[in-house]
């Protein structure tokens, strides 16, 4: 399908909620897997169509790059986060859930209706969850796409202060590369401490060394399972 037709199509998708409800914002998220970092929510009312639009997976860097350049210039965007700390108190699906809102509330105008990628991602708000939405709403998409970029941008800034995990290549997700550094290393407070892969690795002398420069907190890591 070409780009003008899929824009398009995308574009009747939205428009049909926007009829019956008014101003629609499309919420999706990026970050929920990995082992390290925050998971990062974008929340767009588009005001034009914007050719190229689609999930962020199926585009490449460069293309995401540019799109994102476009919805921000020419929507209203806003992005929420959920820390690793809130990760690891709240769980990942809460977090998650936190973060769409606050993405929402920052948006300069309140939408009347949200459409959320996914089965059951339910924020406070009128509106609903649509499986694979970045395939099949333009709004969706446009939030991929900010969600996307923004959670690279933000883990290409701490590969500079930490090197040694390689964030910029792998985002935080669980490559080898990324649980080899793990293991030379040992975690980071960037890391998700709940999440298996790395709470096996935490030592009750780097946890001893957290808690006594006042680091992390202690419900934190009891959340976690290592106090």
């Amino acid at each position: 399908m070409r780009y003008a037709e899929l824009i398009d199509k995308l574009m009747d998708f939205d428009n049909k909620f926007r009829k019956m409800y008014g101003v629609v914002a499309g919420i999706d998220e990026a970050g929920r897997g990995p082992l390290a970092g925050p998971v990062v929510a974008a929340a767009v009312i588009l005001k034009e169509a914007i050719p190229g639009l689609y999930d962020s997976k199926s585009l490449s860097q460069n293309e995401r790059e540019m799109l994102f350049l476009e919805i921000i210039k020419s929507s209203s965007v806003g992005v929420g986060f959920a820390s690793v700390e809130e990760i690891d108190l709240y769980n990942i699906l809460k977090a998650t859930r936190l973060a769409m809102s606050r993405a929402v509330k920052s948006l300069s105008v309140q939408p009347d209706y949200v459409l959320i990628d996914g089965r059951s991602l339910s924020i406070d708000l009128r509106g609903t969850c649509v499986v694979s939405g970045d395939k099949v709403s333009a709004s969706i998409a446009a939030a991929s796409i900010v969600a996307k970029v923004t959670r690279d941008h933000l883990m290409e800034r701490l590969d500079v202060l930490f090197p040694c995990y390689e964030f910029a290549t792998h985002k935080g997700y669980g490559t080898p590369k990324h649980l080899e550094a793990l293991k030379e290393h040992g975690p980071s407070l960037w890391h998700r401490l709940t999440f298996r892969p790395v709470k096996s690795l935490l030592t009750r002398e780097q946890v001893n060394s957290w808690l006594k420069k006042g680091l992390v907190s202690e419900k934190r890591l009891f959340r976690a399972g290592v106090l």
